[in-house]
């Protein structure tokens, strides 16, 4: 059984950091395409990062997010920095059987989520 499960969200201050981790069972992450996601209250899912290879970023993240993974502990991290109230939403990682890609429908597992809240 596949499973990706998420764990580093919390409560920080806008110009704070955060590291979170996705970890998974029943599958090789290095063999994937990994990407994260977001979901603010009343808002659609988005996308924010995405590694294979090469990385990928939204435009609204890029210079403050890393991802990165360490395929001995078949993790993906997503280190936030200088985060802002509006990084404040549920942060979903997901794996994708094909090419990096910014598009939610493309991957085939996806974690639990776990909430980011950035206080202003």
């Amino acid at each position: 059984q596949v499973q990706l499960v998420e764990s580093g969200g919390g409560l920080v201050q806008a110009g704070g950091s955060l590291r979170l981790s996705c970890t998974g069972s029943g599958l090789t992450i290095s063999s994937y395409a990994m990407g994260w996601f977001r979901q603010a209250p009343g808002k659609e899912r988005e996308f924010v990062a995405s590694i294979r290879g090469i990385t990928y970023y939204a435009d609204s993240v890029k210079g403050r997010f890393t991802i990165s993974r360490d395929n001995a502990k078949n993790t993906v991290y997503l280190q936030m920095n200088s985060l802002k109230p509006e990084d404040t939403a549920v942060y979903y990682c997901a794996a994708n059987w094909g090419l990096a890609s910014r598009l939610d429908n493309q991957y085939d597992y996806w974690g639990q989520g776990t909430q980011v809240t950035v206080s202003s």
